[in-house]
């Protein structure tokens, strides 16, 4: 991957995205309820949660697809209802699903969206090159984006999104779908934007959550609410003292034992070993005793300790309950 550097217009606004309690709702579903975003320049924010959480139409409130029947949302300062194309001037957007035009080239399908945010060709045409190098599509500007690997269509999305030199970048779900190769490629791409020393605000949803582990600050959603909003290591650290890792066989009987046992609150399979989330303070009394509860019912322990929480456990725990908020 190519070490340049792309270069943005500083902004005289730090809060670069910023919604107050935004909401929408179709039907009887609140498909967003009361949202407040605010995100800096040179942050990245991950939006997490459940399909049907309300992450998209978060999204697509943000940039304007959707209009939120009430709340408010500015980009880079621009009021996005009353200054929409200023707003919309300011920011780049990646959906979900490739909306390239697969029968134009790499080097046409940036070209067009150029040209339709108003560039001239001695603008964009310079600025497409440095693009491309940065994202390692260089080589591909002649090659259809129908023919594409899905992670090369993903680079070739957000290309299109930063040839305008936004201050702000929306990224619904990116990496869905694409290798674990290709996932750190685009990661690395967007630490590296926000890293410089005019770095953009990226807002990102995600399913994976060693995705929001990389970002500096993770909002959950459920039903439509952001439910808890902290770094994932303070997240992280409300779980502490907590969470037990159970190795042995066979693996459903482990289960059952535990998830029985009056200080265990949840039992959850990563892999071949379990998590077993415990009540406060009760971590030594479940070391103690789940061993000889699990002998008893012909279950061998190959391995039982306390181990520091990842996010998965602080996920699940915030989508069963409000035992971490």
């Amino acid at each position: 991957m190519k070490s340049n550097v792309l270069t943005f217009e500083r902004s005289n606004v730090s809060t670069l995205i910023q919604a107050n309690n935004i909401s929408k709702s179709f039907g009887d579903t609140h498909a967003v309820n009361g949202v407040s975003l605010n995100i800096r320049a040179g942050e990245v924010y991950g939006l997490v949660g459940s399909d049907g959480a309300g992450k998209t139409t978060t999204m697509r409130l943000l940039v304007g697809a959707l209009k939120a029947d009430s709340g408010e949302v500015s980009i880079c300062g621009y009021d996005l209802n009353k200054q929409v194309e200023n707003a919309r001037s300011q920011f780049g957007y990646l959906s979900q699903r490739f909306s390239m035009y697969e029968d134009l080239t790499v080097l046409e399908n940036i070209r067009f969206f150029a040209e339709v945010r108003g560039l001239k060709s001695n603008e964009w045409l310079p600025r497409c090159n440095e693009i491309l190098e940065f994202v390692g599509l260089e080589k591909f500007t002649d090659r259809r984006a129908g023919l594409l690997s899905g992670g090369m269509k993903q680079k070739l999305g957000l290309a299109s999104a930063l040839v305008t030199r936004p201050k702000v970048l929306l990224l619904d779900e990116p990496t869905t779908g694409v290798d674990p190769v290709t996932r750190q490629d685009f990661w690395q791409l967007v630490i590296r934007l926000t890293t410089q020393a005019d770095g953009v605000a990226v807002i990102i949803s995600t399913p994976y959550m060693d995705e929001a582990s990389r970002c500096h600050r993770v909002g959950f959603m459920k039903a439509g609410r952001i439910i808890t909003e902290d770094t994932p290591s303070n997240l992280r650290a409300r779980l502490a003292g907590r969470i037990l890792e159970l190795r042995g066989s066979p693996l459903h009987i482990l289960r059952h034992t535990a998830h029985v046992d009056k200080d265990v609150e949840d039992v959850q399979a990563f892999g071949d070993r379990l998590h077993i989330r415990v009540g406060e303070g009760r971590a030594e009394d479940v070391l103690r005793r789940l061993p000889t509860e699990i002998r008893s019912v012909g279950g061998e322990i190959d391995e039982l300790r306390l181990i520091p929480p990842i996010l998965e456990d602080v996920f699940i725990a915030l989508s069963e309950t409000s035992v971490v908020e």
